[in-house]
């Protein structure tokens, strides 16, 4: 998987920016430099640990803050542990399908996150659609513009790209209310 710097950028700072105090984040799957890059631009709030998703077997219960899938669509076994080691208060955010290129794919991933957290977002950034799902933080309500404003060389991601990129056509909004959890 070839990772842009939009990716990077929107799949790292889009969860950083929203969670109050991210302490522990686990970024499983394929990760290339302009991935660990932006990392490093919220290394002194938060510990990362890269990996597959057999790292996910050996945390405790409720121990991460954060959980980024960059290439893994989550199933319900996934799912289940994932949600076994993210603390109260914890993010997952991943890829999913655009409304435009599989409509009843990314409503499927949708209801299966929808089930286990308060809120489940899709946002939009170049020709990619991933989904924030959160228990307890909103990605535009609680944006920490203090955070989003202060990064620094970035390409892509801004607080103003970060709030608009949640922003969808009336049609897909209607489409999808019901089955995201706004």
């Amino acid at each position: 998987m070839k990772i842009s710097n939009a990716f990077a950028e929107m799949m790292v700072h889009i969860p950083l920016c929203t969670h109050i105090e991210a302490k522990k984040v686990l970024i499983i799957g394929s990760v290339n430099d302009e991935l660990k890059s932006e990392t490093l631009k919220h290394s002194k709030e938060s510990n990362f640990e890269f990996g597959d998703l057999s790292i996910i077997e050996n945390k405790e219960n409720k121990e991460i803050d954060i959980v980024i899938l960059t290439d893994i669509r989550p199933d319900l076994k996934i799912l289940a542990n994932i949600y076994r080691v993210l603390k109260d208060d914890a993010i997952l955010c991943f890829l999913s399908k655009s409304f435009s290129n599989n409509k009843d794919e990314l409503k499927e991933d949708l209801k299966l996150v929808g089930e286990k957290f308060w809120i489940a977002m899709p946002f939009k950034f170049e020709h990619d659609t991933a989904i924030i799902a959160s228990r307890k933080y909103h990605p535009t309500a609680d944006l920490n513009l203090q955070r989003a404003d202060f990064l620094e060389d970035l390409k892509y991601y801004s607080a103003e790209i970060h709030s608009a990129s949640f922003v969808f056509p009336a049609s897909i909004h209607k489409e999808l209310t019901g089955i995201a959890k706004r």
